[in-house]
């Protein structure tokens, strides 16, 4: 097949969930097909060691900032998109150089295929008559949106949130129903997106995992040791952890005094670093390899409130043998068994709870982590989940000839 792969936000360093998706699926395709990948790269970003990561994809990346929450280039982007049909998110992530790069390589020819990554590509795809498109949806984004507004307190907030949930709910309804067909990452999203867009083709390709990189590794857990990972600058994340810091830890701690809390992840805010210094949590920032904090836990915390798609963080930690507790939204799209793979809690108390019982209970910590690892091994490994995505787009070329 020849693919383009239409990427905003970049590939490179692969620091977040949706780059880490996106790069093994990009790695293991270049491999078996001919890949153009065009993307953005920020000031800070170096495209050419992308170019190094995939050498047998040919990369295309023009830069590009992304309006940032409390600059005036976001607030000048949010009162736009009032007047516009796309919500703020997708009115910002226009980027008119690779709109530009995308029309010049479909107008050559010679191309079976464009995988439109994540929603926030799409308004780059304009092109009326072009090779059939797949949109390529890590998340359900107008859920996101949804679950932002349930858990906010302020009036005026709640009403803003609730204006962008619409306005993401019929752009993306279209962006699906457009595509040839949408790739969904969970079966859960998949319903979720056919609901809200009921004459497009949906189909679920699931989230892997690189068992080889995230192994046991023989280091020893330290006693009472709790990390969380993830990019603290994505709201979710932040909202999460700050609700675990204030209402779950203290109750872990009356139990379990010697408890202690690693959140590891690039851009903690300061209202994050002030929060976890008054509690005694370790804030790392930004770190070059997440595995020496993972291997150290005793167990592994996703106390999401807020969220879409899947959660690689999940995936790696029980490709390390790692016990997790997680709320529904966090585990939500993941074929897990709670009480087998995982410990499953919502409310503090439950979550406090779920989380004792491990710390005191080093046999069901072994037994649960190595469920989980035998389980990704098995079945998620990317060269696995690869092998549905190819034959999905390969599906859809055919019906197009």
């Amino acid at each position: 097949m020849r693919l383009i792969w239409v990427k905003v936000g970049g590939l490179w360093p692969v620091n977040t969930g949706g780059r880490i998706r996106s790069f093994h699926m990009l790695r293991e395709l270049s491999r078996r097909h001919h890949v153009t990948l065009l993307t953005t790269h920020g000031p800070s970003e170096d495209p050419r060691a992308l170019e190094t990561a995939l050498p047998r994809c040919e990369v295309v990346s023009v830069p590009w900032a992304l309006a940032k929450r409390g600059t005036a280039r976001f607030a000048l982007a949010l009162i736009r998109s009032w007047l516009s049909s796309l919500p703020v998110d997708l009115y910002k992530a226009r980027v008119p150089a690779l709109g530009r790069e995308v029309e010049r390589r479909l107008a050559s020819g010679g191309v079976d295929l464009v995988v439109a990554d994540f929603l926030l590509a799409a308004p780059n795809l304009t092109r009326a008559a072009a090779p059939p498109t797949v949109l390529f949806a890590h998340n359900v984004e107008h859920v996101i949106w949804e679950r932002m507004r349930e858990v906010e307190r302020r009036a005026w907030r709640r009403a803003l949130l609730a204006l962008e949930s619409r306005k993401m709910r019929r752009y993306e309804a279209k962006a699906c129903a457009r595509a040839h067909l949408t790739i969904a990452v969970s079966d859960a999203d998949r319903r979720l997106l056919a609901g809200a867009a009921p004459a497009a083709r949906v189909r679920a390709v699931p989230t892997g995992v690189d068992v080889d990189y995230f192994a046991p590794d023989g280091v020893a857990e330290v006693p009472g040791r709790l990390v969380f990972t993830g990019s603290m600058d994505w709201y979710p994340n932040e909202d999460g952890i700050l609700h675990f810091i204030e209402a779950v830890l203290p109750r872990v701690r009356h139990e379990v005094p010697a408890a202690t809390l690693t959140v590891v992840g690039r851009s903690p805010s300061a209202r994050l670093r002030a929060l976890a210094a008054a509690a005694g949590v370790h804030v790392t920032g930004l770190v070059d390899d997440v595995r020496p904090h993972m291997a150290e836990a005793a167990v592994y915390v996703v106390p999401l409130r807020i969220g879409g798609g899947t959660r690689l963080k999940i995936f790696e930690a029980l490709s390390m043998a790692k016990a997790v507790v997680s709320t529904a939204v966090g585990a939500e799209g993941l074929p897990l068994a709670p009480g087998q793979h995982f410990l499953q809690a919502d409310d503090p108390d439950g979550f406090a709870g779920a989380v004792t019982s491990l710390l005191r209970d080093s046999a069901r910590r072994r037994a649960i982590g190595g469920a989980g690892r035998r389980l990704v091994e098995e079945r998620y490994s990317w060269s696995k989940v690869v092998d549905e995505f190819e034959s999905q787009c390969g599906e859809v070329i055919r019906h197009a000839s």
